[in-house]
C-alpha cells in the first residue's frame, strides 16, 4: 500500500523528536496535522459567475480533490450580495491527500514565490496556522496561459496541538519555511 513520504517522515522522525522536545509520555500525545483547508474567496463572482467555475476548477487541480462552492450567509446591499450566492470555493484535505499536498506546497510551490524570505510565524492561539498566498500560479498544476484572473487563497493547517509552541514545532518539522524561529 502507498504511503506518502511526509507521513513516513512524521512517524519515523517527527514523533520521536517532538516526544523528546516536549516530554510526551505516549505517541498519542504528540500533536498532528488533522486537516488542511484550502479556501479561495472570490468576491468578484457577484458580477462574473464564470470566476466561480474557474476557481473551482483551479482549486480542484491544485488540491487533487474536488472543490465545493461556498455560499453567502446573508444579504449585504452595499456589496450587491444576496443570501446563498456563490462567493468562494474551498476544499478540505485529510490523510494521504493532505500529506501529498503539504509536500508539494513545501518543496515546489513556496520556492516559486518571487523574493521569498519565509512565511510569517503567527499562529491563531489555538495551535492552528493560516498561510495566505497572493497568487495561485505558484502551483505547478496551474497552466499560466489559461489563467484569466490572478487570485489569492488561504491554506489553514488545523493541528491537534494544545499550544502555538507545539504547533509551531510540528509545522517546522514538516518543513514549512518560517521567517525566523520564535523565542
Amino acid at each position: 500500500m502507498y504511503t506518502p513520504a511526509l507521513k513516513t517522515k512524521y512517524r519515523e522522525e517527527i514523533i520521536p523528536a517532538l516526544m523528546k522536545d516536549f516530554g510526551y509520555k505516549t505517541v498519542m500525545q504528540v500533536p498532528r496535522i488533522e486537516k488542511i483547508v484550502i479556501n479561495q474567496g472570490i468576491g468578484q463572482a457577484i458580477a462574473d459567475k464564470k470566476l466561480i467555475e474557474l476557481g473551482e476548477k483551479e482549486l480542484t487541480e491544485i488540491s487533487g480533490q474536488k472543490a465545493v462552492q461556498t455560499m453567502s450567509t446573508k444579504d449585504i446591499s452595499n456589496f450587491k450580495l444576496r443570501k446563498n450566492m456563490p462567493i468562494g470555493v474551498m476544499t478540505t484535505l485529510r490523510r494521504e491527500k493532505m500529506y501529498e499536498f503539504l509536500e508539494r506546497l513545501v518543496s515546489v510551490a513556496l520556492p516559486r514565490i518571487r523574493d521569498f524570505k519565509g512565511i510569517s510565524n503567527k499562529l491563531d492561539g489555538r495551535g492552528n496556522y493560516t498561510l495566505g498566498i497572493t497568487e495561485q500560479i505558484i502551483f505547478p498544476e496551474i497552466d499560466i496561459d489559461k489563467v484569466m484572473k490572478i487570485m489569492g487563497l488561504q491554506i489553514t493547517f488545523v493541528t491537534s496541538a494544545k499550544s502555538d509552541e507545539e504547533a509551531f514545532a510540528l509545522l517546522k518539522h514538516f518543513g514549512l519555511p518560517f521567517k525566523h524561529a520564535k523565542n
